[in-house]
This record gives structure tokens, C-alpha cells and sequence, in this order.
């Protein structure tokens, strides 16, 4: 079946990569591919973070660890590799439901929680340099037999193919007429200091990280829903220095090499479901806001079950 995916960021080259091996032909359409999409400048940690319907994205994140885990160890090329992180929280709550899903998880001891927390869990964690795990997925693909067409697209109708992937993102404002679909600002920092351990505080309202890489930290962060600002604001990056030291006292901030800004593609839940458009056949997969990566393979596979009861 011809299969066109719309959109080169992570969740679409990841349904690319599954359509293909399930014996697919593949076209991947976007107006920008790497290193220019939003998933280049994503931290990216696997974390379920502020994603819904719940139920749905538990699996999708539980399918998307297992195979990110696999890659940490079969293919490390890919950039993704895995380390040990520690959530803090400011009063203590029920554990996740994702906790008996991975590989290390045990909730920590009053002594090893920062001043201003209450609570707190360890839990092992793919963490993915995008920067290498771009170009690896686009070689997947092109391996495969799936080709590349730089086009912007404004009507779904007009898209030639069997079946239509939508995984346009932010895009999908206009492309769908969806304004449920908001930009959630990121902005980071990179710093030349290993933590260690990860640190995080994934509240909307507190967010904060430190994501240890092979070549830098990503200091973060921030979540600014319909805020579209593309500059590095000095307050922001104030601030998230002002919370990274709040969990991470060692942090050197004359260590600090550089940053970022990304629009993460927020929505009240992810949109993952099957519409016929002028008697054209659409999976849409978009709405993932910070958890991109976090989902992606899990919503591939459901993306190919679904192109697959279509034959």
C-alpha cells in the first residue's frame, strides 16, 4: 500500500520506519527535515509528561521504553543510551502507573530528596540525543526504500497516496483546522558538567531538568503554552538556572555552553485516529506536546495496525 507520511519530526519518521517494515511503500512529506524540525531541539528524555487520554498513552509509553531500550543496546549509533534519573515532588503522591513497566524504579529516601520536596522516586530511563537520532531514523528509512519531498502541504485532499499519515504537529492548526493544537515553549540550556544522575521536577507549573548526555547537560526548562517566541529570553534562562540549582546544587553556571528554543505541538490529548477526507483515508498523529519521543514508537505500531486493517 502507498503510505505518505506528512511531517518529518520524530513521530513522523517513526511511522515511516514501522510502515516500511511492514512491507509499506513510503513517502515522507514535509517542508522541513532535520536538523530543522522541532524534534532536533527536543531535551529528550522518555518521561510520560502531560500526556492524555491516559489508558491510551500508558501503552503507547511502555511499547516506546521497550524499544528505545533495545536501541540503547543493539544500536547505539542511534544516539540513545540510558541512564538513572530522580524525580522530586512537593508532597507525596500515588507512584506511576508506568513503574512496573521499566527497568529500575524504587522510591527515595528522605535523605537523598532536596530541600523544598517531599517525595521523590529514581527510575531508569532511555535518554535520546537527537542530534544523532534524527539522522539515524532518516537512514532507517532510506534503507528501507522510503523516499524524501520537500513540499509544504495545505489540503489533505490534494495528497496522493493509499493512506495518509498525519503527523504534522503544530501544523495541524491549519492543515486540520484544529485550535485545540498549541505551541508549549521549551526553552534550554547546554552545560559542560555531568550530573550524574538525572534531575527533574516535571510539574507544569515548576518544570525543571537536567539531562546528562554523552557531550553536554540540557538544562531546562520551560512549558509556555501559546507563547510562539522562537528568541532565547535572559529571564527565562535566569529562571531555569534559579530552579536547576534548587535540585542540583553543584551546577556550575560558568559551564554554561549554549541553548535553545523549541514549540512543542501541546493538545488537550493526542489526536490518533482514522477520518476519510474526500474519500481519502487519514491516520492523524499529532498532538504529543513534550512527549514526542516518548510515544513515538507506540503510536507507530498503532498507526500501522490501523493502515493495516484498511487492506
Amino acid at each position: 500500500m502507498r503510505c505518505t507520511v506528512l511531517g518529518a519530526g520524530v513521530s513522523g519518521l517513526t511511522c515511516a520506519v514501522r510502515l516500511l517494515e511492514s512491507g509499506h511503500e513510503v513517502e515522507v512529506i514535509s517542508d522541513k527535515f532535520s536538523p530543522e524540525t522541532v524534534s532536533d531541539v527536543a531535551a529528550a528524555l522518555w518521561y510520560p509528561f502531560l500526556t492524555a487520554p491516559a489508558e491510551r498513552a500508558d501503552e503507547w509509553g511502555r511499547v516506546t521504553y521497550l524499544e528505545l531500550e533495545r536501541l540503547a543496546t543493539e544500536a547505539p549509533e542511534s544516539g540513545v543510551t540510558i541512564r538513572d534519573g530522580r524525580e522530586y515532588l512537593r508532597e507525596v503522591t500515588d507512584l506511576p502507573s508506568w513503574k512496573d513497566d521499566i527497568s529500575h524504579f524504587r522510591v527515595l529516601d528522605v535523605s537523598e530528596i532536596p530541600a523544598g520536596y517531599a517525595f521523590g522516586w529514581e527510575f531508569r530511563s532511555p535518554i535520546i540525543e537527537m542530534p544523532k537520532y534524527m539522522p539515524w531514523l532518516r537512514q532507517r528509512i532510506e534503507s528501507g526504500g522510503g523516499t524524501f519531498r520537500q513540499l509544504f502541504v495545505n489540503d489533505l485532499a490534494e495528497v496522493e497516496g493509499d493512506v495518509i499519515v498525519n503527523c504534522v504537529g503544530l501544523g495541524a492548526r491549519e492543515l486540520c483546522n484544529d485550535n485545540d493544537v498549541k505551541p508549549a515553549r521549551g526553552q534550554i540550556m547546554f552545560i559542560d558538567q555531568d550530573p550524574g544522575v538525572g534531575h527533574y521536577d516535571q510539574q507544569p507549573e515548576t518544570l525543571t531538568y537536567t539531562i546528562p548526555r554523552s557531550d553536554v547537560t540540557v538544562l531546562g526548562g520551560t512549558a509556555q503554552i501559546d507563547d510562539w517566541d522562537l528568541e532565547i529570553r535572559d529571564e527565562d534562562n535566569e529562571k531555569i538556572l534559579e530552579k536547576v540549582e534548587a535540585i542540583w546544587p553543584e551546577v556550575d553556571p560558568t559551564r554554561i555552553i549554549g541553548g535553545t528554543v523549541g514549540l512543542r505541538p501541546s493538545r488537550t490529548e493526542v489526536r490518533l485516529e482514522e477520518e476519510v477526507i474526500e474519500g481519502i483515508r487519514v491516520i492523524h498523529n499529532y498532538g504529543h506536546g513534550g512527549a514526542g519521543v516518548t510515544l513515538s514508537w507506540g503510536c507507530a505500531d498503532e498507526v500501522v495496525s490501523l493502515v493495516d486493517q484498511s487492506l
